[in-house]
């Protein structure tokens, strides 16, 4: 299934205790071109399988996560991650909902987070073969398509995340010739971010079927396609 980033592949994963992110290793590991799978996330024991600790609300943590992996070339990142809402967080429906910490918080999460990930692991990424960087951002990050309002932190925090994979996709044009940098909406996952949200005006999937539809499009990325938003069809969210 990644035929086209070739074999023997070592491939990180940024939240790898999540529904998405379990189901995403898991499948990952049943490839043949796949040598190894190296799995991060915040909370390790949730995992179901061992992982390193890595917080992105935590640069340390960051750094010592990819330090962990010294003098290995990686062939793709894919960081798994999104906060919607918690115990703390609920989606805005008004402007008076608004709470700075709680955007600063979502901020931190959704854009911050995995673009000092990029920074500290597209360096063990290996020059010489195609390669992938890959976040999960969210189609309700498009401006263009903004037609319902509300869930302002998120909305922006995803926004902004594919504003600076953007700029990322920019300045590694030249460093970095033959690598994606993309972001990527996996549609609405039977998971716990969503399930408060996920109705039945929204088609689920299953985190084993929308891990099958991430690592398809894992194996279509291109470098022509670097700086893009895509779904799970593999179609562009236009901004």
């Amino acid at each position: 299934m990644l035929t086209n980033l070739g074999n023997q592949l070592h491939i990180a994963v940024i939240g790898a205790s999540g529904g998405l992110g379990q189901a995403v290793c898991e499948l990952l590991e049943q490839q043949s071109e796949v040598d190894k799978v190296h799995r991060f996330a915040r909370s390790p024991e949730h995992a179901n399988a061992p992982c390193h600790h890595l917080d992105l609300c935590d640069e340390s943590s960051i750094a010592d996560a990819a330090q962990s992996l010294p003098g290995r070339s990686l062939h793709a990142v894919v960081v798994c991650t999104g906060l919607l809402h918690s115990a703390a967080i609920q989606p805005e429906k008004r402007l008076a909902q608004i709470n700075g910490d709680k955007l600063a918080t979502l901020f931190a999460v959704n854009a911050s987070g995995p673009l000092l990930v990029a920074k500290h692991f597209i360096p063990l990424l290996d020059k010489s073969h195609p390669s992938v960087f890959m976040a999960l951002s969210a189609r309700v990050s498009s401006i263009s398509d903004n037609r319902l309002g509300g869930w302002y932190g998120y909305r922006m925090s995803k926004a902004a995340l594919n504003m600076g994979l953007k700029n990322l996709a920019l300045e590694m044009r030249l460093a970095m010739p033959k690598l994606c940098v993309m972001g990527y909406h996996p549609g609405t996952v039977d998971t716990p971010l969503s399930a408060p949200f996920s109705g039945k005006a929204y088609k689920r999937f299953e985190p084993q079927q929308a891990a099958g539809y991430l690592v398809e499009q894992l194996n279509r990325a291109n470098p022509e396609q670097s700086g893009g938003l895509f779904d799970w069809q593999g179609e562009v969210i236009e901004p």
